[in-house]
């Protein structure tokens, strides 16, 4: 492990079974162009797992770690104490639970240390309760069921959140757009804006951008209308409104809305509408273990039988099917990260 200099901020990277190696890499990588921007080693970093053991990641590379919780914990009373401690989160995130990591975090908090989560690593600072009445950004894709879980937390669609020293991102290259914020702040933009020409980086994004383009925009719609009218529907999948109320402040009829969205997206917008719904309670299906009945409930539908008929209709199986296969799909999971559950 690296001798850690009194002038040097050092930032202790949690792995956890299965974590994105995009969103690691990108935030490390970020702070190592810091360095070379500065002429000194500004930064500092290491590696922390559960168990002070090997850990995994999605894409199948195994990385040594420098430290365990336990030896993290001491830590905090020390000279080694951390300036930021990052959870660095991927797939699976919601069959991991270890307590120390909880307990660890919390502390970190309460001794002035700032935390942070990478990809679905605000799934855990959520469980460890740091994310109550706070903002947070995690991956569009664990949105539903990090909402269903954690409604205490203020989610954003945007790429990552600062709110009281605790910093969420949604992964992937948002974690580079996150960790050049916190150099900004510690340097300035001159500096950022050296990491960006060594990175072959066009811009630094706003934390406010959209993780992704509304479904609309991504499959080609032209539209302003039909575009406005999905944004609605998107806010607004587990209330849905009547198509008479979306289209209430439109000034069209609703046989123009209907030819509009034939045009654009070859079916009716109660189809559309309807579609959305279904991809949502897909997410929470395969991402959660909420009972049918309240997935249901949870995307606007007004019974269980109801729900099942349309989404054996769009999917050609039923929701207990597909939660079915998603529990087949192999998941490594360490014992370091089981025993604590």
């Amino acid at each position: 492990m690296k001798v850690v200099s009194a002038e040097q901020r050092l930032f202790a990277f949690y792995l956890v079974p299965d974590f994105t190696m995009l969103a690691f890499s990108s935030a490390v990588e970020a702070l190592r162009l810091a360095n070379a921007v500065l002429g000194y080693e500004a930064y500092s970093w290491r590696v922390v797992s559960s168990d002070g053991q090997k850990i995994r990641a999605s894409c199948g590379l195994t990385l040594e770690a420098d430290n365990s919780v336990l030896i993290e914990r001491q830590h905090l009373n020390t000279r080694l104490r951390p300036a930021v401690s990052v959870i660095c989160g991927g797939k699976h995130i919601e069959r991991c639970a270890d307590r120390a990591a909880d307990a660890w975090l919390r502390e970190c908090r309460n001794r002035g240390v700032a935390v942070a989560g990478l990809c679905t690593g605000a799934h855990i600072l959520a469980r460890a309760g740091l994310l109550d009445d706070r903002k947070c950004a995690i991956h569009w894709e664990n949105q539903p069921a990090f909402i269903e879980r954690f409604s205490g937390a203020n989610v954003s669609t945007g790429i990552y959140e600062v709110d009281a020293n605790i910093y969420t991102c949604a992964g992937g290259s948002a974690s580079f757009d996150m960790m050049l914020h916190m150099i900004g702040r510690d340097f300035g933009e001159g500096v950022v804006s050296g990491i960006c020409e060594i990175a072959l980086v066009d811009r630094v994004r706003d934390p406010g951008e959209r993780q992704r383009l509304p479904f609309a925009k991504r499959v080609g719609v032209q539209d302003p209308t039909v575009m406005k009218l999905v944004e609605k529907m998107e806010k607004s999948l587990t209330d849905p409104m009547q198509v008479e109320e979306l289209t209430a402040s439109i000034g069209l009829s609703r046989r123009q809305i209907e030819r509009l969205f034939r045009n654009e997206l070859r079916c009716s917008p109660a189809r559309y509408y309807l579609k959305l719904r279904l991809e949502r309670a897909r997410l929470l299906l395969v991402q959660t273990t909420l009972p049918v009945v309240e997935v249901a409930i949870a995307c606007g539908f007004v019974s269980a039988s109801h729900f099942s008929k349309c989404y054996r209709e769009t999917f050609g199986c039923s929701p207990q099917e597909m939660r079915g296969r998603s529990m087949k799909t192999p998941a490594s999971r360490p014992a370091a990260c089981a025993s604590a559950a």
